[in-house]
Parts: structure tokens; sequence; C-alpha cells
């Protein structure tokens, strides 16, 4: 087979990631039956990327893995298409998010910083006009993640506020934006004066430096950041509100207060990606809304190292997408 352009871990060091990054060719790759291959003209960076790098998730027996979780690109037909990088048993029939077997790209399988990608033919959605590939890189990741988290696992509903933790990256930008075309209250936080005043233009109905005690208490807070606002977080929600984790990344060991869950009865849900039916559901609801991702960057995807040191660095507000 022969080579093609490839963004890949061949090491793992969690001191510092981005060393085992190389940037350089990998074999074409290999399809299954059942499988097709798309040509990848955009990819979002997710900090999936950098735990891979770190050797989370990935066993050093499935080195060199090819980064990146979500792809836009086109099918051999050529037309234009959205990658959903949950892979899952065919015969799985409910959500599956939730089989037990069930892997992402980047994980088991090459991801998609490289020209080619193979996926499930089931994986493979067609992308409506109106998108540009760079907009829809940032859909099948960071997006259907905060959709799942506002609608299946958080179950809020017009009028109801959600608080937004560490306004800035993907999934955080997502869900202001959903947040508020959904019709909810939404409530953003950040260190940054300049994130809070772009979380607010994006649609955040209100700021705050983080930490800082809220006007009232929330129904729900959606939480990406982990042991830095966990215990602002619990203290944030109304009796019988609910914490929604998607993420960790400032720590996954946040302190407990067990008191105050029981006490106020409180709920702390998991959420991880989201299905092909809400992958579905997302870009009708964007389609016909006209919003879309916010974008901090477009470049090369042979700048990848470049993306990946400001995504470590939290200085980014929305998503970086590597282009072909």
């Amino acid at each position: 087979m022969r080579p093609v352009f490839a963004v890949y871990a061949e090491s793992f060091d969690k001191a510092d990631p981005l060393r085992g990054l190389v940037v350089g060719e990998r074999p074409e790759p290999t399809v299954p039956d059942g499988w097709t291959v798309v040509d990848v003209k955009a990819a979002s960076v997710n900090h999936h990327d950098l735990w891979t790098l770190r050797g989370v998730g990935i066993t050093a027996d499935r080195l060199p893995m090819i980064l990146g979780c979500d792809a836009a690109g086109t099918d051999p037909d050529g037309n234009p298409v959205l990658v959903h990088s949950v892979i899952a048993d065919p015969d799985f029939d409910d959500d599956e998010s939730l089989d037990p077997g069930r892997t992402l790209l980047s994980e088991m399988f090459p991801g998609t910083f490289a020209d080619k990608v193979a996926v499930p033919a089931r994986n493979v959605l067609p992308l409506p006009p109106g998108f540009t590939m760079a907009e829809a890189a940032c859909l099948p990741t960071a997006w259907l993640t905060a959709y799942r988290m506002l609608t299946t696992r958080a179950d809020l509903h017009p009028g109801d506020t959600v608080l937004v933790q560490g306004a800035g990256g993907g999934v955080a930008t997502a869900c202001i934006a959903l947040g508020r075309l959904m019709g909810l209250r939404v409530w953003a936080t950040s260190r940054d004066e300049k994130k809070r005043s772009a979380a607010q233009e994006l649609g955040a109905h209100a700021v705050f430096e983080s930490g800082a005690r809220l006007p009232h208490r929330v129904d729900a807070v959606m939480e990406t950041v982990g042991a830095a606002t966990w215990d602002h977080s619990l203290k944030s929600l109304r009796p019988g509100g609910r914490i929604v984790v998607s993420g960790a990344t400032s720590g996954p060991q946040p302190p407990a207060d067990l008191n105050r869950v029981f006490f106020k009865q409180l709920e702390i849900v998991g959420s991880t990606m989201g299905t092909r039916r809400e992958l579905r559901r997302l870009v009708s609801l964007l389609e016909l809304s006209g919003v879309r991702p916010v974008i901090a960057a477009e470049m090369p995807m042979e700048r990848a190292r470049e993306a990946l040191d400001a995504v470590a660095a939290g200085d980014v507000f929305g998503k970086i997408v590597l282009t072909r």
C-alpha cells in the first residue's frame, strides 16, 4: 500500500505529550467488509488527541496511532459527508454510545488526521449544503457532545437556567450557542475576561468569573473542566439539580462534597459523545437555524503540532480545525 499523509502518536509522554507526535506518512487504511473510505478535507482538534499522546485510553501495542476523532470530507462518489467516530457493534441496536465494547476513532482504529480514514459505512452521514468543511468537522465530537449533554442527559426545557463552566473550549462554546438556541437561560464562567466577553457575544445571557457567586442557583451545570470547578458546580445547583460531566481537563479527581449531594438530592450524570441519530438531529437543527460552530483558527494539517500546543495551553475560544 502506498503511504498517505498522517499525523500520529509514535510514543506516549504524560508530562510532554507533544514529544510523541509525528507529522509524516502512514500506509493507506485497510477497509474491512462493511467499511468505506472518506477523503478527509477537515478535522478538528480535541482534548482527546492530547489524552492519546499521554497514553490515556490507548495501550502501547496500538502504536503508532493516527490521531483525530472527527472529520468532514467526501465519500468514494465525491459526495460531501460527515464522519461519526463512535465505532460500535453493528448488532448493538440501542444507543451505540452505551455499547460496552464501543470505541472512538484513534483509540483502536486509525483516526482522521490523515488524507484518508476508514470507517464503518453506517458511520458516514450526508452533509447538507450550507456548511463549510471546517464547520462540519466541529460537529461529530464537541458539538455532538454538547447536544447530548443538554438534551438527552440534562433533560432541560425552555426557560431553565444552565451554567456552562470554563467558557472557551469546543464543548463549552457549543453548549452556550446550543443552549441559547434551545431557549435556555445560559450563564457561563471563565477566568479570562476576553473569553467572558466572547461568551456573551456568542449568546450567554450573563457571564461570571470562575467561582463567582451567582444571582441564583441553576437547574443544571455543564461540566468539562473537572477538579478546578467541581466545588463551584455543586454549590451552584438548586435542590434536585443536575451536573452533566463530559470531561475533566483540569483533573479527574475533584473533591467530593457528598453531604451536599445527598442533602440537596443532586444528580451527577456522565455523558460521552452521542449517537448517529443525535448527530443527524444536531445537523438538522443547525441547518435550519443557521447557527454554526465558532472556529478559532483553520490551519493546514501539517501544522498539527502548533494546533495541539494551543489547545494544551488553553488559549483557544472555539475550535481549531486542520484542513487538507
